[in-house]
């Protein structure tokens, strides 16, 4: 039963991940953590893990409906990995509440910024009709976002998309499936810290992979088709519930060594 609720998971955060461009993480390590109880620090490198085989699952059909933005994905993710380098050095220092602390309050800006906070131009007719923007802004927040990759398990897709769609002017859907693009190299780099301590669990990361890679297709090849207001929403909803979730998690891990 357990192995078959795992295929399962893995499936709703392969589809989800591959229409949002974030991997599937961020659905996978609170969903670990809270729904099989997990321990944090072996959640982590079986979310990456399932991000590199959603990445691969979904990049390939969006590279090849022209969606994904190749030259911008290679100026990015050099960025994004030394940023998961960086962070998976420092993980290994971190509390694994004060983790899902972060976790939580991160997911909850990025929520509160796709709802909120509305694109400063509309959407090209043409996805290939934009020009990105900012170059600067988004190597500088790719760093940022390998380094989240790696202390959070999401692959940095959270991020990243917001950063090209607001940062960059880059069209939602084309922000997202550069983003599937990405999150498969940056999960790996992220990953091998992981490996070398111990923490990745085959016995775990098998049922999930089998999940995440059918529902990635499933995925990529419904994002073309939904409309771009019903994708962001979306995006956002799924990380309101799961920022209330890790918040509620960090905080009772957190509470008591503050009140001592």
């Amino acid at each position: 039963m357990t192995l078959l609720l795992l295929i399962a998971v893995g499936a709703l955060a392969g589809t989800l991940g591959a229409m949002l461009g974030i991997g599937g993480g961020i659905v996978l390590v609170p969903a670990l953590v809270l729904g099989f109880d997990i321990p944090l620090e072996e959640a982590i490198p079986a979310s990456l893990m399932c991000v590199v085989a959603s990445s691969c699952s979904a990049a390939a059909g969006y590279v090849h409906k022209h969606l994904s933005d190749i030259r911008l994905g290679l100026s990015l993710e050099l960025a994004t990995v030394l940023g998961a380098i960086a962070g998976g050095l420092v993980a290994a220092l971190v509390a694994p509440a004060m983790v899902a602390v972060v976790f939580g309050l991160f997911t909850l800006y990025v929520a509160l910024q796709m709802l909120l906070v509305r694109s400063p131009q509309q959407e090209p007719a043409a996805l290939d009709d934009y020009t990105p923007t900012n170059y600067p802004l988004g190597i500088s927040g790719s760093f940022v976002a390998g380094g989240l990759s790696s202390l959070l398990g999401v692959g940095g897709g959270p991020l990243k998309v917001p950063l090209m769609t607001y940062g960059m002017h880059v069209p939602f859907k084309v922000a997202s499936a550069t983003s599937n693009l990405m999150i498969g190299v940056t999960g790996a780099a992220s990953v091998a810290a992981y490996a070398l301590r111990g923490h990745l669990k085959l016995a775990l990361v098998s049922p999930l992979v089998v999940g995440v890679l059918g529902g990635a297709y499933v995925g990529s090849r419904l994002m073309p088709m939904v409309p771009t207001a019903v994708l962001k929403r979306l995006f956002a909803l799924v990380l309101l519930v799961v920022a209330a979730q890790m918040l509620w998690k960090g905080g009772e891990g957190l509470w008591p060594s503050i009140l001592k």
